[in-house]
């Protein structure tokens, strides 16, 4: 069984077989050589994987960011946050930031993102004399925040795979997501001040105020999904059925910049993503229904509590093993894959599950923008036309103050669980 459950995963994984034929070949393995359970249990349990309501979410926030993604949302947002910014010191680096915050509660998805804010920052950025490496790094990092600032598919996949309230999870993910926009737009002005490039414009009211009504529409997505799932108003299930209504809407109503053609294009690339995302969520099913069965997780539970090993040793060696995974895997397969095993561990030592959702969030968004494979890192070398060596040297500081947030969250569950006490409607 051994065999089956872990040599060929493994295997597969390093032949650079997709995450979900991975998963399935290894189940259909250990059932057919090992079990001799009848086959139909696979279509069973990748049928009733899916058959989960927050998963529903999925579909709706993608199909929300590709609305808003399309017309000039993104440069509408640039202007209002720049117009506030403007007279800091590194006030484009401290723009990238914010915007790609706000841009993130709308859309929730990181590499597109990058590829969106990142089309109207960068030529920003050189044209004012930004050090291309550090331009780089930056645009290549910031888009992580977004899988850590709700709405997150990640965390609507943790909760599935965790049985872990999706709300509970959002509201734990605003300060974490808040305090890492925070120091990276810190590290922004120091190492503008430092650098000498970077100046700040005389705050002109007039500008910011045309760039706020501008914005307006735009700023409402958030306000809407967000108000109202911590005012109990929906469910964030609901709340991403609202935002797509919001955003077809706005982009086609108001913005008058989408038409019928839009709106299909946008779905279609919603239907291949989502189908992308569902179909690894219904073999990671399986193959947690196989680990379950064969009492995997109960006997690891059990040995890990025979070393008594303390809460702070476990998390620590869960980020290292997660930040390793991250350089490898999407957030999306890392966290179906190890859920099932994480999560009862966790429990064992008396750990809260919706903390550490958002340390096992805040891991995989590091892996999003870390050598050698991260997403992001593609993204802004083919999207952008930023070089790839130029790209590694630029994001070895924000790797840094990434690493230094983790810790902070991962061993100060308080940053996330206030959240909780507070944003959530009694």
């Amino acid at each position: 069984m051994t065999f089956a459950l872990f040599v060929v995963p493994v295997a597969l994984l390093l032949l650079g077989f997709p995450i979900f034929m991975v998963l399935l070949t290894g189940v259909t393995v250990a059932l057919v050589f090992f079990m001799h359970v009848p086959l139909v249990v696979v279509h069973q349990n990748l049928f009733g994987s899916v058959n989960a309501t927050p998963l529903l979410a999925v579909p709706f926030f993608i199909y929300a960011g590709e609305l808003m993604g399309r017309g000039s949302v993104a440069q509408r947002l640039v202007d209002f946050v720049q117009g506030g910014v403007g007279t800091v010191r590194g006030s484009l680096g401290v723009t990238a930031v914010g915007t790609s915050a706000i841009f993130g509660a709308i859309s929730g998805a990181s590499a597109a993102t990058v590829a969106t804010i990142g089309k109207v920052m960068v030529p920003a950025m050189r044209r004012a004399g930004y050090p291309e490496t550090f331009t780089a790094g930056l645009i290549t990092s910031v888009g992580a925040i977004d899988v850590i600032i709700p709405p997150s598919i990640p965390m609507i996949v943790y909760g599935a795979a965790a049985e872990e309230s999706v709300a509970r999870l959002y509201a734990a993910g605003v300060i974490p997501g808040l305090m890492i926009a925070g120091m990276i737009a810190a590290y922004v002005m120091w190492r503008a001040r430092r650098g000498n490039f970077g100046a700040g414009e005389s705050f002109d009211r007039k500008r910011f105020l045309h760039a706020a009504g501008r914005s307006l529409w735009a700023l409402g997505a958030p306000v809407i999904i967000l108000g109202g799932i911590y005012g109990g108003v929906f469910s964030p299930t609901e709340a991403a059925a609202v935002a797509c209504v919001y955003a077809g809407l706005v982009t086609t109503l108001v913005f008058r910049e989408l038409g019928a053609r839009d709106i299909i294009e946008a779905a279609a690339s919603t239907v291949l993503f989502t189908g992308q995302i569902l179909i690894i969520v219904a073999c990671a099913g399986v193959f947690a229904w196989l680990l379950t069965v064969n009492q995997v997780p109960a006997t690891i539970t059990a040995w890990l509590q025979s070393l008594n090993v303390s809460a702070w040793m476990l998390l620590l060696a869960i980020n290292v093993l997660l930040l390793l995974v991250g350089c490898f895997l999407d957030p999306l397969s890392a966290i179906l894959l190890l859920s099932p095993l994480l999560v009862p561990m966790v429990k064992a030592v008396g750990i809260d599950t919706v903390h550490f959702g958002i340390v096992v969030t805040v891991n995989l968004a590091i892996g999003l923008f870390h050598p050698p494979f991260g997403i992001n890192i593609f993204v802004a070398q083919s999207v952008l036309g930023l070089k790839l060596e130029t790209i590694y040297r630029g994001i070895i500081p924000f790797v840094i103050i990434y690493l230094i947030a983790l810790g902070l969250i991962t061993y100060i569950p308080e940053i996330s669980l206030v959240g909780v006490k507070y944003l959530l409607a009694k």
